[in-house]
């Protein structure tokens, strides 16, 4: 029922607007019969013939339309001839509806049968005239239809590259991170076992929590730093006790929306460029904020600083984000990037706020 609902009341607003766009151009008819053209009786009189004979030409005329066309465009040569036969039926049988209504004997009408050719080609003439309006209106009404149509089709395929764009843009990140772990797993198998049994732990830990986030187009921001959480794991195994971390979600933002795997290559950068190459290491830290309606996501880190950042290796990760952010929130979204005191950097995430 929820489904029919619409339909029914849209198709009665429209025949509600037809009936009454039908009606006013009656009674202009009946206006021009009786103070322009002067002929037929009184105004009332003239009124109740245009009526019965304009409201049954728009009945058969549209009626038939409808039951061809349906709300399609109508066949030109199809409707012209609807309209020669509609239109001598809708005079002969509104004419005598009209008499009958009025009390008018059929065999006695002197003022309408004086003027029964003006009044035949006047009513031709009226019912050709809102037939040409109503032709115009549903072409010009096929034709917003059809337009919406296309927009709608164009804003699909617009979704669908949008979509395959924002997916060859995550797969870049992900063989870069894999890749290197796999590597010094493969280094630890023959000098550390026991390290390298745990640093495989946390990568199957990693990508179990990856699964169910990586390929899709949003997802919490609780499972963003779930996953990060692990990322960080599979790092320390890595670095030891040279890296710290702390993530810091407010309860109130855990169920925002963001798309999936924008923090892990700020935080990546920020291990890779900033406190792995640090003898000491250092500590990061993943922080998300409302600010003036907007989500914000800071990575703050004490590793190296920008400078160390600048390198090649670098950009593709930021620039991958800058891409990600212009194709989901255009200039509503902006990636900064400035120097932590004392030392280190802050990578600064600003977004709308989705729930």
């Amino acid at each position: 029922m929820s489904l029919k609902l619409p339909t029914q009341t849209g198709w009665a607003m429209r025949l509600a607007s037809r009936l009454a766009i039908v009606t006013a151009f009656n009674l202009v008819c009946a206006i021009v019969v009786t103070w322009v053209v002067r002929f037929g009786g009184t105004f009332v009189e003239n009124l109740v013939f245009s009526l019965c004979i304009g409201t049954l030409a728009w009945l058969l005329i549209d009626g038939t339309r409808q039951l061809l066309w349906g709300e399609g465009k109508p066949n030109g040569i199809g409707l012209a001839g609807i309209v020669v036969v509609a239109l001598p039926i809708a005079q002969f049988l509104g004419h005598r509806l009209a008499m009958r209504l009025l009390g008018i004997p059929m065999e006695y009408m002197p003022d309408q049968s004086s003027h029964a050719i003006d009044i035949l080609l006047f009513s031709i003439l009226a019912g050709l005239t809102a037939t040409w309006f109503f032709w115009t209106r549903g072409k010009m009404a096929y034709l917003v239809a059809a337009a919406e149509a296309e927009k709608a089709r164009s804003a699909a395929v617009d979704k669908q590259a949008t979509q395959a764009q924002l997916q060859l843009l995550q797969a870049q990140i992900e063989p870069h991170m894999l890749f290197n772990t796999l590597a010094n797993l493969q280094g630890l198998i023959t000098i550390d076992p026991p390290r390298a049994q745990q640093l495989l732990e946390q990568l199957i830990e990693y990508l179990r929590a990856t699964l169910s986030s990586s390929r899709a187009e949003v997802t919490t921001l609780e499972r963003e730093f779930a996953l990060m959480d692990a990322y960080l794991g599979l790092m320390a195994v890595r670095m030891g006790r040279r890296l710290t971390w702390n993530l810091d979600l407010p309860p109130t933002l855990a169920n925002a929306m963001i798309a999936p795997m924008l923090l892990q290559p700020l935080v990546e950068n920020a291990i890779r460029h900033g406190l792995e190459p640090k003898v000491e290491g250092g500590h990061v830290e993943v922080r998300a904020q409302a600010e003036d309606g907007k989500l914000v996501i800071r990575v703050i880190d004490t590793g190296l600083g920008l400078e160390a950042g600048s390198q090649s290796g670098t950009r593709l990760g930021l620039s991958n984000i800058r891409e990600r952010l212009l194709v989901l929130y255009g200039d509503e979204a902006a990636l900064s990037l400035q120097p932590n005191e004392p030392c280190g950097a802050v990578s600064q995430l600003t977004m709308p706020m989705q729930s």
